[in-house]
C-alpha cells in the first residue's frame, strides 16, 4: 500500500520472568556491578508506555560473555531463562534453551522508531504514539515502526490517522486493539515540501508540549479532562498541517466524511495495484 517502513512487534522475552527487572532489581544489581549498566536498558510494553512505568530488562545481543559471566545475580537469572524454555512445548522455544542471554523474539531497530501501543482507552481522542530512541526496549505489548522521523510521527498522531484507526481496529471490551492492518492499510498523503516541514514542526511542538510534564504519564497527558492546553493546542496545529496535506478543509470536514475520503482513497490505491 505505501513505501513507509514496516510496521513489526516489539520483542517477545519468553524468559520467565527472569530477563526482566523492576526499577529495585535494577537498582540492587547496579549498585553491586555497576559495569552491568551498559546492558540494563529501560523495557516497555502498552501498559507501562501509557502510565509512565519503569521497568527495565538484560540486553545481552552482541555483548561478550567475559563481561557478564562473573557477575553470580546475571548467571542465575540465564540459569532460569534456559529452564523454563527447555519446559514449555513451543519446539522452537526448547531449542532457545541454548541462547537464554537472548530475548525468544528480536525485533529492536538500531533507529528512531514509533511506539503504538496494542490497547489504547477508546476515553482518548489521540492513541498516544510515542517517537522512540532505540536504546529503549520495546515488548511485544507495542507495535513498532522504525527508521521513523518527525513527519511519520505527526501523520500517524493525527486525528486523520486516528479517524481511520477508530473504523479498522479491532475492539478488545471497548478499548482500541491496534493491528498493522490500520497502519498497512492506511493511505498517507503526498505533501508539499512545504507541508512536509511544517508537519515536522507542528509533530516536535507535541513532543515539546509532552516534555513540559516530565512528572505526568501519557494516560495523565491524554485524558480528555486533563490535556494541558498547549498540548491540545499542539495537536490541534499538526492536525490542520496534515489535514491540508491531504487537501481536506480544515473548516468543514468531519469525522465522517474524512473516514469517508480516506476509504476512496484507499480504493483508488488498492485497484491502481490491482488494475
Amino acid at each position: 500500500m505505501h513505501n513507509y517502513p514496516s510496521i513489526v512487534q516489539g520483542n517477545k522475552p519468553w524468559d520467565g520472568g527472569y530477563l526482566v527487572l523492576s526499577a529495585e532489581e535494577r537498582d540492587d544489581l547496579l549498585t553491586k556491578h555497576p559495569e552491568s549498566e551498559k546492558y540494563v536498558k529501560p523495557f516497555i510494553g502498552s501498559y507501562e508506555f501509557i502510565n509512565g512505568k519503569e521497568r527495565y530488562c538484560l540486553w545481552l545481543k552482541g555483548i561478550s560473555p567475559t563481561e557478564y559471566r562473573g557477575i553470580p545475580e546475571i548467571m542465575e537469572r540465564l540459569k532460569g531463562v534456559a529452564e523454563i524454555r527447555r519446559k514449555t512445548k513451543t519446539v522452537a522455544v526448547q531449542a532457545q534453551a541454548e541462547t537464554p542471554m537472548l530475548f525468544s523474539q528480536i525485533r529492536q531497530p538500531d533507529s528512531n522508531y514509533l511506539a503504538i501501543p496494542e490497547v489504547s482507552s477508546e476515553r482518548r481522542r489521540y492513541v498516544p504514539i510515542g517517537f522512540m530512541t532505540p536504546d529503549i526496549i520495546a515488548s511485544n505489548k507495542l507495535y513498532l515502526v522504525p527508521n521513523a522521523d518527525l513527519y511519520m510521527f505527526g501523520i500517524m498522531i493525527s486525528n486523520v490517522h486516528m479517524a481511520w484507526m477508530r473504523v479498522v481496529a479491532g475492539r478488545l471490551k471497548s478499548d482500541y486493539s491496534y493491528s498493522p492492518a490500520v497502519y498497512n492499510n492506511f493511505p498517507w498523503p503526498t505533501p508539499t515540501d512545504t507541508q512536509k516541514t511544517k508537519i515536522e514542526q507542528t509533530a516536535q511542538a507535541i513532543l515539546d508540549a509532552r516534555a513540559r510534564y516530565p512528572e505526568s504519564s501519557l494516560a495523565d497527558l491524554y485524558d480528555e479532562l486533563t490535556m494541558p492546553p498547549e498540548l491540545r493546542k499542539a495537536h490541534q496545529d499538526n492536525d490542520r498541517a496534515v489535514m491540508q496535506a491531504y487537501g481536506f478543509s480544515v473548516r468543514d470536514m468531519t469525522e465522517s466524511i474524512c473516514v469517508a475520503e480516506l476509504m476512496r482513497m484507499y480504493q483508488s490505491l488498492t485497484e491502481g495495484i490491482n488494475g
